[in-house]
């Protein structure tokens, strides 16, 4: 699976912070580079907003049948398809977890962390064990971006947290695999899958992207399956996107 030197070189030679954590789930080999390296998070934190959206249903604090009326001053820019929907519009948590993570949708993020707590959502983090990982504010809040107060992760964590989702691990067997079954639905599939959809190679994954950002977090089910987090910043987006489709194809294809 793993072919080092090519992708040393490659990685060496992409600007900014890299973080790559691989993972062969039935052997387990694996392939890192600087896994502990800490970048801004951006939609890639939706995982854990996603974990605890599940949690709290599991734990009574929440249905998924829950409705809420979408209101004007809750739309933000960008990804998603809520910013194109009338105000009032009636939206479930489950249909805002559904958008939040096959769209990437920026204001079903938003309303679900004011519904969960960012204080529970870190909560629920620091219980996972991922102590890298920091939900510290809401989406489009640039006067604290401005202050440097960002969402941030590692590829480490991320690749602890989709091996244990994988192993059913994640609150609770059944809410893993209903994550899961979200992550297979993504709906933003031009960067680990862009050349296995094709070949009928399924991933199950989360897309972050910004101003130099570009992450893709998930798993791939290939004859092994594996976990692989690519996530870098202060980049050169093309460059690290086509590095990170060629690295997804070539894992895929060795263990067809």
């Amino acid at each position: 699976m793993i072919c080092e030197v090519s992708w040393n070189q490659r990685l060496k030679a992409l600007p900014g912070t890299i973080g790559v954590y691989v993972k062969d789930l039935e052997n387990g080999e694996m392939y890192t580079y600087a896994p502990d390296a800490e970048v801004i998070a951006a939609s890639v934190i939706k995982l854990f907003i996603m974990a605890e959206v599940f949690a709290q249903k599991e734990e009574g604090l929440l249905r998924l049948e829950e409705t809420h009326v979408l209101k004007e001053k809750e739309r933000l820019p960008s990804c998603g398809a809520l910013k194109a929907m009338h105000t009032g519009v009636v939206v479930t948590i489950g249909d805002l977890v559904h958008l939040m993570i096959t769209l990437s949708d920026n204001t079903a993020t938003n309303i679900l962390i004011e519904r969960l707590g960012i204080e529970r959502i870190q909560e629920r983090i620091d219980q996972m064990g991922l102590s890298h990982t920091h939900i510290r504010r809401m989406l489009f809040q640039p006067e604290l971006s401005k202050q440097g107060i960002d969402n941030t992760l590692t590829a480490a964590d991320c690749g602890v947290f989709l091996e244990a989702l994988y192993r059913g691990k994640v609150i609770s067997p059944s809410a893993s695999a209903d994550m899961l079954k979200i992550l297979f639905d993504q709906r933003l599939n031009g960067k680990m899958p862009f050349f296995l959809h094709s070949q009928g190679i399924a991933c199950a994954h989360k897309t972050g992207e910004d101003d130099g950002i570009t992450h893709d977090v998930g798993l791939i089910q290939a004859a092994h399956p594996l976990v692989f987090c690519f996530l870098s910043e202060k980049t050169d987006v093309p460059q690290a996107e086509r590095l990170l489709q060629d690295m997804a194809r070539e894992m895929a294809q060795i263990n067809a």
